[in-house]
């Protein structure tokens, strides 16, 4: 498929999938959510990292507050996206109190101011674990951002700065999946997807 029509492709089912995500209500975002944090904190690639980085949700995603109170609970290093023009970078958070001193930026989304100097991952030993939001996720991995391109941009540095892969782990609503998603050479594929199985929930209710 040439990148254009690929580039088509991504837009049109961007679209569908905040149709989707647009008619959950706040209580089953909640829901699934909470899930979807269960499986995070009781995974063994969560339990053998310690340098996680963690994306503060927007209002259509998985929220990951609980995943922040388990890794500062748990003496484990949180580092969060500073986004910077079309750059991003992955900063330390210390604690829960930290996190609800942030400001908010005009995309709605917590993060340091610009002139705060704090830790970044890649000078002090990169990252093991990397939590990836996006809109639309296959079972098996595949990923659609928002366009940007934040976070495949970050993770090509990443491995060429620190020369290792951290394991990457999407975190999403059910109704974020779909059978095939549109990729390039360029879009990362990630190790494992995390949501809450509905279709599973209800064979275990029956």
């Amino acid at each position: 498929m040439a990148a254009s029509a690929i580039t088509a492709a991504k837009n049109v089912l961007r679209k569908e999938i905040k149709q989707r995500i647009a008619r959950l209500t706040f209580e089953e975002k909640h829901s699934q959510s909470a899930m979807v944090v269960h499986k995070v904190i009781n995974s063994s690639e969560y339990k053998n990292s310690e340098r996680i980085s963690v994306f503060l949700s927007m209002h259509d995603e998985i929220h990951t507050e609980g995943i922040l109170e388990h890794i500062f609970k748990s003496n484990k290093k949180a580092f969060i996206p500073h986004y910077i023009g079309d750059m991003m970078e992955m900063v330390r958070l210390h604690s829960m109190e930290d996190y609800q001193q942030l400001p908010e930026t005009s995309w709605k989304i917590k993060q340091p101011p610009d002139e705060e100097k704090r830790e970044d991952a890649l000078e002090t030993g990169g990252l093991d674990m990397v939590l990836v939001p996006g809109l639309a996720f296959t079972r098996r991995g595949l990923r659609l951002g928002r366009g940007r391109g934040y976070y495949d941009k970050y993770l090509s540095r990443c491995v060429e700065v620190t020369k290792k892969r951290p394991v990457l782990i999407g975190l999403c609503f059910y109704e974020q999946l779909c059978s095939r998603i549109p990729v390039t050479d360029d879009d990362y594929v990630l190790d494992k997807v995390f949501y809450d199985d509905k279709e599973e929930t209800e064979m275990t209710a029956m």
